[in-house]
C-alpha cells in the first residue's frame, strides 16, 4: 500500500470528482452555479456599499437627491438579501447532495469488497484498508465539496475584489496576498502531519472497536460478564483509546503551534493594511464611501479567509490521509473477474495443492492430490489445525491456490468468476451467520429467487430437524428471530439447524458441511447426517466433523494431518490398516464407550 500514497491533490480531486457527480450530475452542477453566484454577490454588495455611502455624502453636501440616495439604499438591500438566499441554498445543496453521495460510496465500498479475494479478509493489513477505507469515505466527499467551494466561490470573490482593490489603489490588492499566505503555510504543515496520524491510529482503531463490541455488544457480552472479563476489556479498550489520544495530541499540539505563529504575522499584515487604507483616505486617494466600503469588507475579507483556510483547507489537510487511505483501498487487487458461465457439474480434482495465509510462515494445506468425484458424499478428518477448513474453502473456490491447481469438470477455478464458483454451491459452515430477520427469511436467503411454499420449507426443515410448529416459534415461519426486534432467540442448537436448514435450501450440485453441528448431540447429528446423506444422494457432497461416529455415510473419508492428506479410503478400508484414521476412530471409540 506504501507505493501508493504519493496522490498530489489535483490527482485526489481527478479520482473522487467522477463518484461524487455520478450519483446526482444536476444537483452538483446546481451546487457549483450557485456558489459561484454566491461569491460573485458579496463583492458586487461591497460595490453598492460604495455607491450608497458616495451618495449619502453627495446628499449631505446636496449635491444629489434624497431619491438617489434611496435608490443606492435599495441596491443595496437588494444585494444583501441576494447574498442571503444564496448562502443559505449554498449550505443546503451539499447536504442534500451528501445523502446520495454517500449512498453511492457505501455501495462501492461495498462492490468493490465483493470483488476481492475472500483470502483478503485473513489478512490484518487489508482489514486495516477496509477500516480506513469506511473512515475516509465521508471525507473524500467533503473534501470535493470543500474543493469545488474555493473554485466555485471563493476564487471568483477573491477575483472580483483583488480588481476592486486595485482599481482603487494598487497597493491595496497585496491585502489578500498577505492575508493567504502565512495560514496556508500553517495548513500544509497540519496536512502533513494529519496525514501519518491516520496511517498509525486505523489499527489502534480497530483494537478499541473490538474491545467495545467485546464489552456491550450482544455477541460477546453474556460470555464476558459471566466470565468476569468486563473490567479486563475495559482496561484494554481504555489502554487502546489512550493511544489514539497521545497521537492525536502529537500531531495536533505540532500543527497548532506552527499554525499560532502564521496568524500572528496574518494579524500584523491586517493592521497594516489598515494603515495603508487610512492613508489613502487621508491623500484624498479614495472617497470616503471607498474608504467605508473597504473598511467594512476587510473584515469580511478576513473572516472568508480564514474559513478557507481554518475551515476548509484545514479540514481538506487533516482528512487528506483518511481519503487517500479510501482511494488506495478502490485501488487494492481484485480477484480475476473469470468467465461467469459455471462448468457442467463433475469431477472435481486437486492436484499438488498448496495454500498459506497471508503472512503466515508455513503452508496451511501442503500438496495435496485427490479427486472428488461425480455424486460422491466426502468426509473430511482430522484433529484442529490439520487443515480441514481450508481445505473445504479450497474446493469451494473462496481461496485460490498458491500451487497446483483445482479442477472443476476440467476447468480451473481460477479462471471463473465467483459468480460461477457458487452458482450452484451450497454450504454450512462451523460460524454461521444469526439473521436478525424471520424464521422462513433466515432459511430462503440462502437462494432469494427461488420461488417457494411452506411445502418446500417443511421438506428442508424436516431434515434440518426445525420443528415450525415448537412453541418457540410463535407465528411459524413468520416468527421474528430477534429480542432486538420484539421476536424471539434460539438456542446454539436450534440455530445450528436453521443454518443447516439455509443450506439445504439452497438448489445445488456440490454441498459442503464444515462442522456444523458442534452445538448438536451426537444422535441428532447422526439424524441430521441420515437425512443429508438421502438429499445428498446423485450431487456431490463435503462433510468436515469432529467426531467420526459420523462419516460412515459418506463413500470415501479423507484425513488430514499437518497440512497434508495421509489416508483416503472407505471407512473399512481405513480402519483395517494402522493409521491416522484408525488412531483417531479408537480413541473416540473408547471415549463413548467410557461415557
Amino acid at each position: 500500500m506504501k507505493e501508493k500514497k504519493n496522490k498530489n491533490l489535483i490527482k485526489v480531486l481527478l479520482r473522487l470528482l467522477p463518484g461524487t457527480m455520478r450519483p446526482a450530475p444536476l444537483l452538483f452542477l446546481a451546487f457549483a452555479v450557485v456558489t459561484v453566484c454566491h461569491g460573485v454577490s458579496w463583492g458586487v454588495e461591497t460595490v453598492m456599499q460604495q455607491r450608497f455611502f458616495d451618495q449619502a455624502a453627495a446628499m449631505a453636501e446636496g449635491r444629489v437627491s434624497l431619491g438617489a440616495a434611496f435608490a443606492a439604499l435599495g441596491f443595496l438591500g437588494l444585494a444583501n438579501v441576494g447574498c442571503q438566499v444564496l448562502n443559505g441554498a449554498g449550505n443546503f445543496l451539499p447536504d442534500v447532495l451528501g445523502s446520495k453521495v454517500l449512498g453511492y460510496q457505501s455501495k462501492e465500498i461495498h462492490e468493490k469488497i465483493a470483488r476481492l479475494s475472500p483470502v483478503v479478509f485473513e489478512d490484518t493489513g487489508k482489514l486495516d484498508d477496509i477500516n480506513k477505507a469506511e473512515a475516509g469515505k465521508e471525507n473524500a466527499f467533503w473534501f470535493v465539496c470543500d474543493f469545488t467551494a474555493l473554485l466555485t466561490f471563493y476564487i471568483p470573490y477573491f477575483l472580483f475584489m483583488g480588481w476592486y482593490l486595485f482599481s482603487l489603489k494598487p497597493i491595496l490588492a497585496v491585502v489578500i496576498v498577505i492575508i493567504f499566505l502565512p495560514t496556508a503555510l500553517a495548513q500544509l504543515i497540519r496536512m502533513k502531519a494529519f496525514s501519518g496520524l491516520e496511517d498509525e491510529s486505523a489499527p489502534v482503531r480497530r483494537e478499541y472497536e473490538h474491545y467495545e463490541a467485546c464489552m456491550v455488544s450482544r455477541e460477546f457480552f453474556r460470555e464476558t460478564r459471566l466470565l468476569g472479563g468486563f473490567s479486563y476489556f475495559k482496561r484494554l479498550y481504555l489502554e487502546a483509546l489512550d493511544l489514539m489520544q497521545r497521537l492525536k495530541y502529537k500531531a495536533s499540539m505540532k500543527s497548532n503551534l506552527f499554525e499560532l505563529s502564521m496568524r500572528i504575522l496574518t494579524v500584523a499584515g491586517y493592521v497594516g493594511i489598515l494603515f495603508l487604507l487610512f492613508d489613502a483616505l487621508m491623500k484624498g486617494e479614495v472617497s470616503v464611501g471607498a474608504f467605508a466600503a473597504v473598511f467594512n469588507s476587510l473584515g469580511m475579507l478576513y473572516s472568508i479567509m480564514e474559513e478557507i483556510i481554518c475551515r476548509h483547507i484545514s479540514n481538506m489537510a487533516q482528512n487528506m490521509g483518511s481519503i487517500r487511505n479510501y482511494l488506495n483501498f478502490l485501488d487494492l487487487d481484485e480477484r480475476e473477474c473469470g468467465q461467469d458461465e459455471a462448468p457442467g457439474w463433475g469431477d472435481i480434482a486437486l492436484t499438488d495443492v498448496s495454500f498459506s495465509y497471508p503472512g503466515a510462515e508455513a503452508d496451511a494445506i501442503r500438496e495435496v492430490s485427490f479427486t472428488l468425484k461425480k455424486g460422491e458424499t466426502l468426509a473430511v478428518v482430522g484433529e484442529n489445525g490439520s487443515g480441514k477448513s481450508t481445505l473445504v474453502r479450497l474446493i469451494a473456490g473462496l481461496y485460490d491456490p498458491k500451487s497446483g491447481s483445482v479442477m472443476r469438470n476440467g476447468t480451473d477455478t481460477r479462471t471463473l468468476s465467483m459468480r460461477a464458483l457458487t452458482a450452484r454451491t451450497s454450504a454450512v459452515f462451523q460460524k454461521f451467520q444469526r439473521y436478525q430477520m424471520t424464521l422462513g427469511e433466515n432459511i430462503i436467503i440462502s437462494d432469494r429467487l427461488r420461488h417457494c411454499g411452506d411445502e418446500e420449507l417443511d421438506r428442508v426443515c424436516g431434515m434440518a430437524g426445525v420443528d415450525k410448529e415448537d412453541e418457540v416459534f410463535l407465528c411459524g415461519y413468520d416468527t421474528m428471530l430477534s429480542r432486538e426486534f420484539d421476536g424471539v432467540d434460539l438456542s446454539g442448537g436450534q440455530w445450528q439447524r436453521t443454518a443447516i436448514a439455509r443450506g439445504f435450501f439452497r438448489d445445488h450440485d456440490l454441498i459442503i458441511l464444515d462442522e456444523p453441528t458442534a452445538a448438536i448431540d451426537p444422535y441428532e447429528e447422526t439424524r441430521i447426517y441420515n437425512r443429508f446423506a438421502e438429499i445428498a444422494r446423485n450431487k456431490s457432497a463435503v462433510i468436515v466433523t469432529h467426531r467420526l461416529g459420523s462419516v460412515k455415510l459418506a463413500d470415501r473419508i479423507l484425513v488430514m494431518s499437518k497440512g497434508r492428506a495421509v489416508q483416503i479410503g472407505t471407512h473399512e478400508e481405513l480402519i483395517a490398516r494402522e493409521g491416522e484414521y484408525k488412531r483417531l476412530y479408537e480413541a473416540q471409540e473408547q471415549w463413548y464407550q467410557e461415557g
